[in-house]
């Protein structure tokens, strides 16, 4: 008897329930155009970080989440090498009213996957004989509420997918 009222009160559980399930590279690209001359050159780069998010809805309660990182590093006027990472992960998230589940999917988990996403990056650039790329961290707070308020002055409505 204690076995079903157990089991029983496990199958109502409503409470906010999440889970990081997998982290994975989802696709990675290096080009270095102006390699090997790039290298004789005196190096004074400048850098331009593209970031991208985006979410599906997998079966149940699982959802996928992609963090892409594109960076552009140029020395002067010429491109030494384009760097880009779509760091994805899988995570369970149940029961959560909309506005909690868009703020979950649209920075909470971006700012788990950063940390994986810069790293790879950095690695990627580094075996491409370049100087390490160290990003800054990134507020997936503030840059969601710009997004909401964007949104809100366009009359979007925002949709979880």
């Amino acid at each position: 008897m204690t076995d079903q009222q157990t089991n029983g009160a496990a199958a109502e559980d409503t409470s906010p329930q999440f889970s990081l399930q997998r982290i994975y590279v989802r696709d990675l690209s290096f080009e270095a155009p102006k390699s090997p001359q790039i290298f004789r050159q005196q190096w004074e780069p400048s850098v331009a970080l593209d970031l991208n998010t985006r979410q599906k809805a997998l079966e149940g309660d699982f959802h996928e989440v992609v963090l892409t990182l594109s960076v552009t590093v140029k020395n002067g006027d010429e491109v030494a090498f384009i760097a880009e990472v779509q760091q994805a992960g899988i995570f369970l998230i149940a029961n959560l009213d909309a506005s909690s589940m868009s703020h979950t999917l649209g920075a909470f988990c971006p700012n788990i996957l950063f940390p994986y996403a810069r790293e790879t990056l950095d690695s990627l650039v580094t075996r491409g004989s370049f100087p390490a790329l160290m990003l800054s961290p990134v507020n997936f707070d503030a840059l969601y509420a710009q997004e909401m308020q964007r949104m809100q002055e366009a009359g979007e409505v925002p949709t979880v997918q």
